[in-house]
Formats: structure tokens, C-alpha cells, sequence
């Protein structure tokens, strides 16, 4: 399939499906697919991610991950609330990239075209560069802050890798670039080739912990996380937000996607989401499976976080503060990155009279 196919397959769901329901405002494309020409096939290691967004102050549920005519889709839902201002989606570094460019499927209104072309506009200006890479910073700090260390280890985990990762988004967000999920950190080392930064990459992967990592020790570690999900799979009943993320519709981009990076020489940067899903299936078993099932799978996870040296609360908070005690540095890179991106412009262009 490829990737013009896909949308239209994604299009054909939102409104046979999502555009018949009550409170239905609208529905746009987001993620990676954004900006990939019609003609490219789509990776069996993507999904098509959709954001739908309804009336009323709190959404529905994720819907998350389910095939439809072949295609997987991701459905997202987001309130009407979110998009009405502007100014709130320039600054958020999460929503502005999906408006850079016209990615809507539906918009019974006309406000999300309007939005859409203002965000457009204005997406490239120096203030609002800024402060979408402000408000990745303050998710980092944020997120490092409130980690619990009474939580179980899969929460905890969780809690420290996921703003950690968000150290890729500054630098992403300063050029320009989609902040990827899976990919984060092969995109952020592009980025900081592309901008002579190259040496400040292996900063970012000793900060994860996996710097000095080899190949065949992330193999055998994919090798265990396969098993744990399909543990965590046969049993997931709680309705997790990443749920769908779980199961075997999605499991070639959570297996497969990670095994096609470490045969393509980037075992490293595999690392981030072996570990997000490991956490993530440790999480299912803890709530659904009996208890010598999880106890059976926990050996592993605890070798995979020891390998990033994490082994008590002592090493999670110090890997905490090694992140904020970083992020001057991070800074100064994703200035200069901002400083010599030619599509960035210093100021607004000024609208005539």
C-alpha cells in the first residue's frame, strides 16, 4: 500500500465512521505520514495516524491502533477547545506540525482550514519556534519532577524514559522537523549532522544509557520483549491508553520496527522504544495476568534497565538530574540550530495595510 492509498483508506474511516457521530468537529491527518508524497509505499512498521476532533471540553478515549481495509490506523481524538486559539497551537509543539502543511480530512465548519492557514504562516517565525521548543523543555522538567519512586518499576521507568526522550523533540522541533515517537533519536542524530553538531549525539544516547550498548546485546533484548508482548497481548484487558499499542495488529512496529533498525546499524537508537515497551507490557501484565506470568517476565525487563545502568531509585533520580542538569546545554544547541535554519525567519512578515 502506498502512502496516497493509505490516506484515502484513513479518509474513507473518519467519515463513515467518526464523521456521522454527535460532536464530530473534524478529523486531520498527523504524525509521520504528514509531508510524504502520495507515490511512496507506506513501511509495514508505520501506522496512519488520525486525529479526530469533537465538541465538548473533555474527548473520548484514544481509540488507538485497528486495521481498517488493510491499513493501520491510529485514531486519536482532541477537543475542540485545544484548536480554538492560534496562539495555542503555534506554541504547542505537539499540534503545530500537523497544520504546517494542509493535512485535513474533514471540516464541516471551515475552521480548521482557517486555522490551518494562519498556523502555516506564521509556523516558521522565530518567537514561535521558541516557544514550541520552550514547551518541549518545560515537558522535560515537568515530566523528570514528578517521578514517583514508590511507583511499581514499569511506572517508574516510564516516568524517567519518556521526558528524557523529549531531549530529541528540542532539537527536532529547532529545525523544523516532525518529533517523532519511535524514530526520535535517528532523527535528532540526522539533525545534528545536518547542522555540524554531530559529536552532541552521543551525548543524547549517554543520557538514555545506551551509548555503549552493541548490537547483539540489543537483539537479545528485543528477543525477550517479543515474548513479553505476546504475554502481555494474550491477556491486556484494562483499558490502557496505549492499549492497542499491545496487541498483534501492532506488533510489527513495536518487534519488527525495532529488529529493521538494529539490522540497518542503529541498535542504539532502538534501545528508546524496547524499553517504552517493555514498560508498557510490564504495566498490562501487572494489571491482567496472573501472577507467575508476570513473574516470569519481569528477569528480563530488569536486565534491560540495568543495561542502561538503572538497578534502584538511586540511579533513577541521579539519571534524572542528569537530564535537568543538561538541558543548558541542549539549549544552546537548539539556539544555534534555530540561528542557522534559513527557513526560519527572524520576524514576522509584516501583513499589508
Amino acid at each position: 500500500m502506498n502512502v496516497g492509498l493509505a490516506r484515502a483508506t484513513a479518509s474513507e474511516w473518519v467519515l463513515t465512521h467518526a464523521g456521522i457521530e454527535a460532536g464530530f468537529k473534524g478529523a486531520y491527518f498527523s504524525g509521520s505520514i504528514v509531508g510524504l508524497p502520495h507515490d511512496v509505499p507506506l513501511a509495514a512498521t508505520s501506522d496512519i495516524d488520525v486525529v479526530v476532533v469533537t465538541e465538548g471540553d473533555e474527548p473520548p478515549k484514544k481509540l488507538g491502533k485497528f486495521v481498517y481495509r488493510g491499513a493501520l490506523l491510529e485514531i486519536t481524538y482532541l477537543s475542540w477547545n485545544q484548536l480554538a486559539s492560534m496562539e495555542e497551537v503555534l506554541a504547542s509543539y505537539h499540534l503545530a506540525g500537523s497544520f504546517r502543511m494542509n493535512t485535513i480530512i474533514a471540516d464541516p465548519t471551515g475552521h480548521l482550514g482557517k486555522l490551518q492557514a494562519e498556523v502555516s504562516r506564521r509556523f516558521a517565525e522565530l518567537p514561535w519556534v521558541r516557544r514550541r521548543c520552550e514547551n518541549a523543555r518545560q515537558r522535560i522538567e515537568d515530566g523528570l519532577r514528578a517521578i514517583d519512586t514508590a511507583a511499581p518499576l514499569h511506572d517508574k521507568v516510564t516516568a524517567w524514559l519518556f521526558p528524557t526522550g523529549v531531549t530529541t523533540h528540542v532539537l527536532l522541533v529547532a529545525a523544523l522537523r516532525n518529533p517523532t515517537v519511535r524514530r526520535r533519536y535517528l532523527a535528532a542524530r540526522d539533525v545534528l549532522r545536518e547542522y555540524g553538531h554531530a559529536e552532541f549525539y552521543e551525548d543524547l544516547l549517554q543520557l538514555l544509557g545506551c551509548a555503549r550498548l552493541t548490537a547483539p546485546r540489543v537483539q537479545r533484548h528485543l528477543d525477550e520483549l517479543a515474548r513479553t508482548f505476546d504475554a502481555a497481548a494474550a491477556v491486556a484487558k484494562t483499558p490502557f491508553f496505549f492499549r492497542t499499542d499491545i496487541t498483534a495488529a501492532a506488533r510489527p512496529i513495536a518487534i519488527d520496527g525495532s529488529r529493521e533498525l538494529i539490522r540497518s546499524g542503529c541498535h542504539r537508537e532502538a534501545m528508546f522504544w524496547i524499553v517504552a515497551t517493555f514498560a508498557r507490557c510490564h504495566q498490562i501484565l501487572s494489571a491482567d495476568a496472573p501472577p507467575a506470568v508476570r513473574q516470569a517476565h519481569v528477569p528480563a525487563f530488569e536486565a534491560v534497565i540495568a543495561d542502561l545502568c538503572i538497578a534502584s531509585n538511586d540511579d533513577l533520580l541521579r539519571r534524572a538530574d542528569d537530564v535537568m542538569r543538561f538541558l543548558p546545554r541542549l539549549w544552546e544547541k537548539a539556539e544555534a540550530i534555530m540561528s542557522a535554519n534559513p527557513d526560519i525567519a527572524a520576524k514576522p512578515p509584516i501583513d499589508p495595510a
